[in-house]
């Protein structure tokens, strides 16, 4: 399969989204996104594992209630990385390969000193936020997120490093890059959980030491390595106006990160009321729910692609029946999805802990959870249209109203009545709402009005080069998390 991709030219790729099958164009261009999220999905899935298996219930729940802290945070990287692939997109496409280095260096620079003026950021946050937790994962959150903070500025480094790549037309280095991290991941909890047993501390020390490792190896490709693409540190200086387009254009994507991140956040506040088991078993739920969500986000970002070239061409037809067909594929997978997920729900959740309370609270949620991927992929599918016709306000609101409104305000309401529950009831109820408010959408806009005026740069670039197939991870920026 990689033999293909390989060797298909930018031609045969445009013959076949515009005029080959579409279900079979369809599935055969979301293979990339699907392996790429598959081993983002694990990363996570691996570090829960290790925590649940060799720490305790409080040191794992903690982990779960800092991560999105922590996410907030790394939306600026978010942000510089879309911004990333559609600047370095557009040089490459014209062929401006001095230009392309230029700025791909001004933003490996300026990305590592922001991570490094995060760390503080960070550590003031762990004070604040940890004043305000339960005493049984006060300590723990505190320490987590403070010492979290050294792996910052390698985040940023990598966050950039996949932008540079995807763009310049490279998504295989991606790909190699995240599956090295995983398993280094692997290798540095062996150590520092189930060798040296650092319990809270080891569980950063893995991530601090496997994005160092990465970070080496990103060195040598970028800094070291003889290519197109090589780049020279002594030839640095700062060139402000490169600066400004990219904060420009990524400030949108950080804000849209940092307001999601804060909604999560404020929904594992209300997790907390209930304790660390039920935090540890949401951590758990939602950590093998994120391989259910992987195929769906593949197909919406395919389903993404193919549109807005079909749409390039004036062939509103053929964009109008990827839609269907895209979100008819989506919803069998989905349900084939919760045939096999559902049954092995049980032992799936054994394999994380031990703890009773903590496997009957998990195995619910999962059940519960599980039951949202339908309405998620529905949402996912009904936002890649609006990404391809340019329309990103759209799915950026979306995206907000999913968690805030629909979410966020169900789990208040219903608290109440449905106990920690309410938190896994609210998945499902904004999933499967906002996929039907954006499936609803899509049936009655226009299609043709305003796209050949309002071009989004997404769409520009696919047209500069059709073979950037991870390109798909601009999506991924107007799109959520796994959650």
């Amino acid at each position: 399969m990689k033999t293909i991709f390989k060797t298909q030219s930018n031609e045969e790729r445009r013959e076949m989204i515009l005029n080959g099958k579409v279900i079979n164009t369809l599935l055969f261009l979301s293979i990339p996104t699907l392996l790429v999220g598959i081993i983002q999905a694990l990363i996570p899935l691996s570090d829960s594992l290790f925590l649940n298996r060799l720490t305790n219930v409080e040191v794992a729940s903690s982990v779960t209630f800092s991560q999105p802290v922590l996410n907030i945070m790394i939306a600026l990287s978010q942000g510089l990385g879309v911004a990333t692939l559609v600047m370095l997109g557009r040089l490459y496409g014209k062929g401006r390969m001095l230009a392309v280095k230029e700025t791909m260096l001004q933003i490996f620079v300026f990305s590592f000193v922001i991570g490094l003026f995060i760390i503080p950021v960070c550590v003031f946050s762990a004070f604040i936020i940890s004043k305000y937790t339960t005493a049984e994962i006060r300590d723990n959150v505190y320490i987590y997120i403070a010492l979290y903070s050294l792996v910052m500025p390698f985040v940023f480094l990598a966050a950039i490093y996949n932008s540079s790549k995807n763009a310049i037309g490279r998504p295989e280095v991606t790909f190699i890059r995240i599956f090295l991290l995983l398993i280094l991941k692997i290798i540095f909890n062996s150590i520092f959980l189930y060798v040296l047993k650092m319990g809270i501390v080891g569980a950063v020390m893995a991530s601090l030491f496997s994005y160092i490792a990465i970070t080496i190896w990103m060195f040598y490709d970028l800094f070291l390595k003889n290519g197109d693409v090589k780049l020279d540190l002594r030839n640095y200086s700062m060139k402000l106006p490169i600066i400004k387009r990219l904060l420009n254009i990524g400030f949108p994507s950080m804000l849209n990160y940092a307001f999601l991140y804060l909604g999560f956040f404020l929904i594992n506040k209300e997790m907390e009321k209930f304790g660390a088991i039920a935090l540890n078993a949401q951590g758990i739920a939602s950590n093998i729910n994120a391989i259910c969500f992987i195929l769906p986000s593949s197909i919406g970002t395919t389903v993404s692609s193919m549109i807005s070239i079909n749409m390039g061409t004036g062939n509103v037809k053929k964009s109008k029946d990827v839609f269907k067909i895209g979100w008819r594929t989506g919803a069998i997978l989905s349900i084939l999805t919760i045939i096999l997920i559902l049954p092995i729900s049980m032992p799936l959740v054994l394999t994380f802990t031990k703890v009773p309370k903590v496997i009957e609270i998990a195995d619910k949620a999962l059940h519960i959870y599980t039951y949202s991927v339908i309405g998620f992929s529905i949402f996912m599918i009904s936002q890649g249209v609006f990404i391809a016709l340019g329309r990103t306000k759209v799915p950026l609101f979306m995206s907000i109203l999913r968690i805030w409104l629909l979410r966020y305000i169900f789990i208040l309401m219903t608290q109440r009545y449905l106990g920690l529950y309410s938190i896994f009831w609210g998945n499902l109820f904004s999933n499967t709402l906002a996929g039907l408010i954006f499936f609803i959408s899509v049936k009655s806009i226009n299609w043709k009005k305003g796209f050949k005026n309002k071009e989004s740069n997404y769409i520009k670039l696919q047209k500069k080069s059709l073979n950037k197939w991870e390109t798909s991870h601009l999506n991924r920026d107007f799109l959520l998390t796994w959650n």
